[in-house]
């Protein structure tokens, strides 16, 4: 997993409208990448419009928002569509981007252990570094958190 100091690794994945979201698109700028488990679930739901309905105070922070999950890119567009979400939604069906980061690993539910997407979020600053990682997300507060 990526560490706070670490340098970001450039990365390029399908938004939701079919378009290729480069890293590099944001050399010079803040960033947040948010990794959710599955579109348009209740928690997913909750802390997509956090960041949505606060997205105006985290831009004013210096930030651009990218969430990423391993859905297909007609689940992305539907989700963002739906909830009519002001940043790009990346379609990482290989995982590529998701392991990167070391967003995926053993989850726990019911009892029950498996694989699966991390519900992490990375702070990035201008340089691309690493600047914090909330590994407890709070879903319906996770714009607050950041913006703490």
């Amino acid at each position: 997993m990526l560490k706070i100091g670490d340098k970001v690794p450039d990365f390029e994945g399908t938004g939701q409208d079919g378009e290729t979201i480069k890293y590099s698109d944001y050399k010079g700028k803040k960033v947040i990448i948010y990794f959710y488990p599955k579109a348009d679930t209740p928690g997913c739901t909750a802390e997509g419009c956090s960041l949505r309905d606060n997205y105006k105070a985290l831009q004013a922070q210096g930030y651009e928002i990218i969430g990423v999950s391993k859905d297909t890119v007609e689940k992305q567009k539907s989700f963002h569509d739906k909830y009519s979400f002001p940043f790009p939604l990346i379609a990482d069906t290989d995982k590529k981007i998701i392991r990167a980061f070391g967003a995926w690993g053993k989850k726990k539910f019911m009892g029950k252990e498996f694989d699966g997407i991390l519900r992490y979020t990375f702070l990035i600053d201008e340089k691309g570094i690493v600047t914090d990682i909330i590994t407890k997300v709070k879903t319906k507060e996770h714009a607050e958190q950041i913006l703490k």
